[in-house]
């Protein structure tokens, strides 16, 4: 069977999905689904991503976001890689923890984007865990739908623009809508070509355009600059070692930061910086 291809492009609204090895258990306890929530803010500081909505199940995670670089795949190395890199040092276990690629549906704003919304916030519902949505506290549902300051790497204002003018008028609107869907079939039944999900005529665009290749558009140096997030805003949330070094990869690889510029704001030399860089490499 042909694996779906990897439509990357700039402004790109994905519904993503990630499931555990041999459908096993990604998240064991709250500490790892704050391990990984942590890592995903950081994900989308990093990329300039916008994120609408995510939930974590026990043995994957569902997320909807949008890509204003068209850097899907490289974010998402970093997402899986780090977080697994954590949870095998926390477990003291080796080896892969999630099941092949990560899947990424491309969704057409308007009608199958709000699906694509609450269908997202839905599945501990789907799955009997809860009984209602905001009963699920490792979901962007109870944010958005009540204002509560709780995971700020939600765009909130996005979502709720879709609904009213009015912020309460709006949270209202949105648990609504979402409520109204509980017992609707899932949006994903009616992708096409494994990867697209839209109208006729957006299949038919995104299909003529990307599916005669996979290659990814490179985002060049000057583009990574301008995007990027501050020293700061990168190392502000690590707390241990292991998390300021991965960081350290990221502000150097992904962010274009020299090492001198990394070394100066973390008070260490450069030759650190190098030798950490290097055992980075070699993992």
């Amino acid at each position: 069977m042909t694996r779906p291809l990897r439509i990357e492009f700039p402004g790109a609204f994905y519904h993503v999905t990630s499931r555990g090895n041999k459908r096993q258990n990604i998240f064991t306890n709250h500490e790892d689904r704050n391990t990984f929530v942590n890592v995903l803010a950081r994900t989308i500081k990093t990329y300039n991503w916008k994120c609408y909505a995510f939930c974590l199940m026990d043995n994957h995670y569902h997320i909807l976001l949008q890509t204003p670089n068209g850097d899907l795949s490289t974010g998402m190395r970093d997402l899986n890689g780090i977080y697994t890199q954590l949870f095998n040092k926390k477990h003291h276990t080796t080896g892969h923890i999630f099941e092949g690629r990560y899947r990424a549906f491309v969704i057409e704003q308007g009608e199958y984007f709000c699906e694509v919304l609450r269908y997202t916030v839905l599945n501990p519902l789907r799955a009997n865990m809860v009984k209602r949505p905001d009963d699920w506290p490792w979901s962007s549902y109870s944010a958005t739908a009540y204002g509560r300051k709780m995971y700020p790497f939600v765009d909130q204002k996005f979502v709720l623009r879709l609904f009213s003018r009015t912020d309460g008028l709006a949270r209202e609107r949105y648990r609504a809508f979402v409520q109204d869907g509980v017992d609707k079939r899932s949006p994903f039944l009616n992708v096409r070509h494994g990867t697209l999900l839209g109208s006729d005529r957006f299949v038919m665009e995104i299909w003529n355009q990307y599916s005669d290749t996979e290659k990814e558009p490179e985002i060049n140096l000057d583009e990574r600059r301008l995007a990027r997030p501050t020293l700061k805003e990168l190392f502000e949330d690590t707390k241990t070692k292991e998390e300021r070094n991965i960081v350290i990869n990221l502000a150097r690889l992904r962010c274009a930061y020299s090492i001198t510029d990394i070394a100066k704001h973390l008070q260490l030399n450069r030759a650190t910086i190098s030798n950490i860089l290097r055992n980075q490499t070699s993992q």
